[in-house]
């Protein structure tokens, strides 16, 4: 275990141990991550370099599951994601103090942020108490996006906290819902949107991020793995009352680089290379962005492609950047996007 402290200093939070993935925004699924569980399969061993823990034997027919990888800092402890389409309620496991009702921990619609573009955004507010004295427990403030495909066919969550310092506990998933035919011919255009939460490594608090999403696959070289680029544009800044930041942004890099200012934030984009793609319809690889001459932002994207003639792409993009805001430090930015054939 490693102790790690809120940014106030308030407390002492201790890392607890991680249970085993279910299938996520379904609560009625009774996955309980083994081999034989479908869409939550943990499996081992998953073979592919890079490639997040999930369905351990993929194939192009079937539904795909991926969580980000547990570490002892944090990444990867929300667990047992699902969502209730009927009270519009995310609920998330394995997250100390956001909320707790038997282990599980219920997020309503954010009253500040209630959507990022087409994705729903979710905080904890669950009190807790101290059954014993009745006294009440404070607890960490946690955000969780969620975007489901017009389809349905694919889906994400993400889940952050902004309470310790370095980075708090939290995770995303992605998942495809069924199997998806890829093209062996010709290239493919889609756009759709990204949304993602921001935190921080030396100081605490959360924000939120959007862009457009537009991502090209060349499926002659899938299975090359070379085939896929990207541009995430427009992209915007909020705190985590919804006020726009973006321009504090700018501002502050046209301070410390007069003569390379900016009137936008860079575009996040896939670096096209080898092994990429497979033919489950699987992406993984670098995203960064470019300043100038100079790398801005850096760190990997994973996606999944679903759907009849590769209708539509759903993944995760996590990337890390120095702050030129003082006293910001290393942020890291935890994105989903979803993106459309034909929007």
């Amino acid at each position: 275990m490693i102790p790690r402290y809120i940014a106030l200093g308030a407390f002492l939070a201790l890392a607890a141990c991680g249970s085993d993935a279910n299938n996520p925004f379904d609560p009625t699924d009774g996955n309980d991550g083994s081999e034989n569980g479908g869409a939550g399969d943990d499996g081992t061993p998953i073979s592919r370099e890079g490639l997040p823990p999930g369905t351990a034997s993929p194939t192009p027919d079937n539904s795909i599951f991926r969580r980000e990888a547990l570490t002892e800092d944090g990444n990867g402890f929300a667990r047992d994601i699902s969502y209730d389409g009927t009270t519009d309620t995310f609920t998330v496991n394995n997250l100390a103090f956001d909320g707790d009702t038997e282990g599980r921990s219920d997020y309503i619609r954010a009253s500040a942020v209630s959507s990022l573009g087409p994705f729903a955004v979710y905080e904890n507010t669950d009190p807790a108490v101290d059954l014993i004295n009745g006294r009440p427990v404070s607890q960490f403030a946690y955000r969780a996006i969620y975007g489901v495909s017009t389809s349905g066919n694919s889906e994400f969550a993400i889940v952050r906290t902004g309470s310790y310092i370095p980075y708090g506990f939290g995770g995303f998933i992605y998942q495809r819902d069924g199997g998806v035919t890829l093209p062996t011919t010709g290239q493919g255009s889609y756009e759709g949107s990204y949304a993602g939460l921001r935190d921080f490594n030396s100081r605490g608090g959360l924000e939120y991020t959007s862009a457009d999403a537009a991502i090209e696959v060349d499926f002659e070289d899938f299975n090359s793995g070379q085939g896929v680029r990207a541009a995430f544009t427009n992209r915007r800044i909020f705190d985590i009352l919804g006020q726009d930041v973006t321009q504090d942004v700018i501002a502050a890099y046209n301070a410390d680089n007069p003569d390379g200012r900016i009137g936008a934030l860079p575009m996040i984009q896939f670096r096209v290379g080898a092994g990429t793609t497979d033919p489950n319809g699987e992406i993984l690889g670098d995203a960064y962005s470019i300043l100038g001459n100079s790398e801005f932002e850096s760190g990997n994207y994973y996606a999944v492609v679903s759907g009849q003639d590769a209708a539509e792409i759903t993944g995760v993009v996590v990337i890390t950047s120095t702050d030129p805001r003082p006293d910001f430090g290393t942020v890291r930015e935890t994105g989903g996007f979803i993106v459309y054939r034909n929007p």
